[in-house]
């Protein structure tokens, strides 16, 4: 299918996910009180701890509603409540399903009230989704996170493309860093990725492997306007479905 197309749907009440998809969930945190209460009481102990560490109160509200959002859909793969869904986590924080089926993958992104999840099962997959915000995107930030290629390519697009060519750049490369499961234990200078607006998403290269590259699928998202995202898939050729939850 050609990635630069995506359409997104309301979800079927009966959603099925079978080896050869992925589906892919956009939806909104910003949510009602009793919404938000009803998240709450879903979450298991540890996640509740996570959500009482931040210090604005719209910042813990979307995390709860990010997590009661990440459980509800869950639910619809697995033969089980939300509440009883128990995850694990790798060394680098990355959450994983415990005692439930061990082929269903799944990963989050959430920024400045909107959120991605995504699901696959038996491919390692990672989704980031970031506002693009002018601020931060500067050379200077990326002459500190980016490898050299990376930097020349931002060097080169015009002022008013900068922007978008950073958040290109950024969302790209914490979806592989998050389907490798490592996190930003895995330095981003490392590996290359596409950035310029005109060029289609890809890996370009890694620095360990020659190989690596052409082993990955990256996705631009285009779900909310204003933002980036991108997907990352170690298996290429999928059929990717974009669902709306209840926006």
């Amino acid at each position: 299918m050609t990635w630069r197309h995506l359409t997104w749907l309301p979800a079927p009440a009966d959603v099925q996910l079978s080896g050869n998809e992925i589906h892919v969930w956009r939806a909104s945190l910003e949510r009602e009180a009793s919404q938000l209460e009803a998240f709450w009481s879903v979450l298991g102990a540890d996640e509740k701890r996570r959500g009482e560490r931040f210090h604005f109160e719209r910042d813990r509200s979307h995390f709860v509603i990010a997590r009661g959002l990440l459980r509800e859909i869950l639910a619809r793969y697995l033969p089980i409540a939300p509440a009883q869904i128990d995850f694990t986590y790798n060394e680098y924080g990355k959450p994983e399903l415990a005692n439930h089926e061990e082929s269903l993958r799944f990963n989050v992104s959430h920024s400045h009230g909107a959120a991605l999840f995504v699901f696959a099962r038996g491919q390692e997959l990672g989704v980031d989704l970031e506002l693009l915000r002018p601020d931060f995107a500067s050379l200077e930030v990326a002459a500190r996170f980016f490898s050299e290629a990376e930097v020349s390519a931002l060097r080169s697009l015009s002022p008013t493309l900068q922007t978008q060519g950073f958040f290109n750049c950024w969302t790209r490369k914490e979806a592989y860093i998050k389907a490798l499961g490592e996190g930003l234990s895995h330095p981003l200078h490392r590996f290359v990725v596409s950035l310029t607006p005109q060029d289609h998403a890809c890996l370009i290269s890694t620095e360990n492997d020659p190989q690596e590259a052409a082993n990955w699928s990256i996705i631009d998202l285009n779900p909310f306007p204003g933002y980036a995202a991108a997907l990352a898939v170690r298996r290429p050729n999928s059929l990717l479905h974009c669902w709306d939850w209840r926006l």
